[in-house]
Formats: structure tokens, C-alpha cells, sequence
């Protein structure tokens, strides 16, 4: 298990008005604690498992860590948990049926005839984005806190790569970097062409995945904008293989995320979290 940048201020705040903010997957998970009137982080941990974890043992680790930064004596003025899988799959409004829900999933994700399936609605774009939620670790947090938001992570994503305001008119393919996963989004003039999750091992593994997206986009390599973010920098193998194959290449640096606490730079917790205080 790999932590990263791990803050913990959260016992000497003073403040009744904190939010919580959580990201969940199978691979790890992230949390923040934001003090909302002072603007500053009070408390954050970035976790990265050795192998998948099951739900179970993902319920097992948040509650590690929510004992670990007493956070179930803290009280919360909101609390926001993002759902982090690729059991997911976006819809155009138009077409959305409630009672079509597993319909949507089962061509690309393997679902349970218990599993639950939710929604959440990315209203500025017509598009429903159908998932299955960690219930167990829903009702864990329901029973802590009472009643919080939830979304999936590719909601998040997808919505603030939409609303960047460095956005223009020509297409932008960009590629969230986490530990063996990576998340495409293409946009263009502020309309969503595409998102996916895919998993990775290898450089080679990253680099088909991107240029086959591109390629069945039918996106020029030569001149379609390509912004890396994430766990990655010019240094890394990732963009190396990128540089040699897309010539229109750049670290992007999300807008609009202003905490820092100390010396310590918030771009070491995830973009989701982030996006969410």
C-alpha cells in the first residue's frame, strides 16, 4: 500500500464548517477535509493498494483511514463521495430510460444481478452517466453522517474538462494518468466526443490505447491538441512514448484549484477529489 503527501491538521481546527470529499475504487483510495472558511485543506491521504481489493476489503481500508484521522468525530457541513470504477457508461439525455438502466452496462461491464444502478445527470450536456456505486461503503458513510452526495468520478471529470475555461474551439484529447489506469476525454468546442477508462501495465499498453481512441475518432495525430495530467511529467516513460507519436503535446494544469497547505502542492491529491471542494 503506497501513500502519498498525507496532511493531517485536522484535530487542531477550530472551524464547525468542514467538507469532506472522498474518491473510492478497487485500486485505492483519496479523501480531503477542507475547512470552507478559511479555504485551506485541514487533512488529506492519497492510497494507492498493492493489488485490486474486493468491496469488502475497500470498506475495510476507508474505514482505516477514517479511524486513523478520527474522522467520524468531526462534524461536516457536507460530505461528497466519488465512485471510482469503469462500471459506467454515458448516455445522451434523449435516449436515457430509468427502467433500461442495466441495459446500458452489460454490453461493457460485467454486472451483478444485485448489483444497485444509479445515475447522475450532467445537466449543461445532455447526458446521463449510468453506474454501480460501492453501496456497502455508501451505507457506511450514510450511517456516520446521514445523508451525503455521491457521484462517479468520470461525472466529475467529464464536467470540469467541459467547463475549463482554456477551453476553445479545436479538438483536445485529455489523458488523466493514475497508477495502471488511464482516462481519456476528447472535447470539442465544449461538447464531449468521448470518454473512457482503461486499464495499463506498460508504456506500449498506454500509447495503443491512446492512438487507437484518436485513430477511431479519426483525430489527426499531427495536429490534435494531447494534455497529460496526473500522476505524470515530461520525465515519465508515459510522455516520452506520447512525445514520439503526437506532436502537439503539453502538461495540463487544471484551473480553478487554489488550496495549498504549507509548501505542500494540492496537485499531489486527485483531480476528483479536488474538483469537488
Amino acid at each position: 500500500m503506497t501513500k502519498k503527501k498525507t496532511i493531517n491538521n485536522l484535530e487542531q481546527s477550530k472551524s464547525d464548517y468542514h467538507k469532506l470529499s472522498i474518491q473510492i475504487s478497487l485500486n485505492g483510495l483519496s479523501f480531503c477535509v477542507l475547512d470552507t472558511v478559511d479555504n485551506t485543506i485541514l487533512a488529506s491521504e492519497n492510497v494507492v493498494f498493492e493489488q485490486e481489493v474486493n468491496p469488502l476489503e475497500l470498506l475495510k481500508k476507508v474505514k482505516e483511514i477514517f479511524e486513523k484521522y478520527k474522522v467520524a468525530k468531526v462534524s461536516f457541513s457536507e460530505v461528497i463521495a466519488i465512485h471510482k470504477n469503469q462500471l459506467f457508461s454515458l448516455v445522451p439525455k434523449p435516449l436515457f430510460d430509468e427502467d433500461e438502466m442495466a441495459n446500458y452496462l452489460k454490453f461493457n461491464a460485467k454486472i451483478l444481478t444485485n448489483d444497485v444502478i444509479v445515475y447522475d445527470e450532467l445537466e449543461t450536456n445532455d447526458l446521463m452517466n449510468v453506474y454501480v456505486p460501492f453501496m456497502n461503503v455508501n451505507n457506511y458513510i450514510y450511517e456516520l453522517f446521514g445523508e451525503f452526495e455521491f457521484k462517479h468520478s468520470s461525472t466529475v471529470m467529464v464536467e470540469s474538462l467541459l467547463n475549463n475555461p482554456q477551453q476553445g474551439s479545436d479538438p483536445v484529447c485529455y489523458v488523466h494518468v493514475g497508477e495502471k489506469q488511464l482516462e481519456i476525454t476528447v472535447v470539442s468546442n465544449k461538447k464531449l466526443l468521448l470518454h473512457n477508462s482503461f486499464n495499463y501495465t506498460t508504456k506500449e499498453d498506454f500509447i495503443y490505447y491512446l492512438l487507437f481512441t484518436l485513430e477511431q475518432l479519426k483525430l489527426d495525430t499531427n495536429t490534435v491538441k494531447l494534455m497529460l495530467f496526473g500522476a505524470i511529467d515530461e520525465d515519465d516513460e508515459n510522455y516520452g512514448i506520447c512525445y514520439n507519436y503526437i506532436k502537439n503535446i503539453s502538461i495540463f494544469v487544471p484551473s480553478n484549484i487554489a488550496h495549498i497547505v504549507g509548501n505542500e502542492k494540492e496537485d499531489a491529491i486527485d483531480f476528483t477529489v479536488l474538483k469537488t471542494l
